[in-house]
């Protein structure tokens, strides 16, 4: 319940704010009795409330929300100067009237819809900045990770390159001692051939 009431109490208040701009002068530019500063803070107060929403509702369902505020507002709006025509000074012209009470209602809820966009877009160059920290960071990595994976695929290569040195070492050695074994058996062969011919002699 505390949610919903801190979400929905800033579109609630900007409805206040843009209802309140019927009671002002009907002229929306009249310079005189400080009508333009008090629209300048109007139009301040509706930029923020917008700026709010989008933070707290995001960009569519804040959008909706202030799209249903605004006709809302002017739904009502356009309902009290019809029934009220004498305290607004529209019995003359009400149509023009109601257009232009109409008009000013949908500025006011521009510029919450202007301050949305605004904070929607400085968030997402927030997010964009980040992301790209990330992509740095990752390729970063990935690049550390590649000069790691090069070292151990070189240490697997010499390491290779040694077994294949000391096998074949080895199988020098072996093929060495075989011929050696083989001379020296020869040799012994020739030798007692020798001896049991001498042998025969003696005989």
């Amino acid at each position: 319940m505390k949610k919903f009431f801190t979400k929905y109490s800033v579109p609630v208040l900007l409805g206040l704010l843009i209802f309140a701009s019927d009671f002002l002068n009907t002229s929306l530019f009249n310079f005189g009795d400080r009508n333009f500063a008090v629209w300048f803070v109007l139009s301040i107060l509706s930029f923020a409330c917008g700026w709010y929403i989008n933070r707290s509702l995001g960009w569519q369902l804040g959008g909706k929300v202030v799209f249903a505020v605004i006709v809302a507002v002017t739904l009502i709006s356009v309902a009290i100067i019809i029934f009220f025509n004498e305290y607004f000074g529209t019995f003359e012209l009400l149509a023009e009237n109601l257009i232009l009470f109409s008009l000013r209602i949908i500025t006011l809820g521009a510029m919450g819809i202007f301050g949305m966009a605004i904070q929607e877009i400085l968030s997402g160059e927030k997010e964009a900045l980040i992301l790209r920290e990330k992509v740095k960071v990752l390729e970063a990595t990935a690049a550390d990770s590649k000069k790691e994976a090069e070292l151990i695929l070189r240490e697997a290569q010499l390491k290779a390159e040694k077994i294949i040195n000391d096998s074949e070492a080895t199988a020098k050695n072996i093929i060495l001692k075989k011929e050696r074994i083989e001379q020296e058996l020869k040799e012994f062969i020739q030798t007692e051939r020798e001896l049991l011919k001498r042998y025969e002699e003696l005989k």
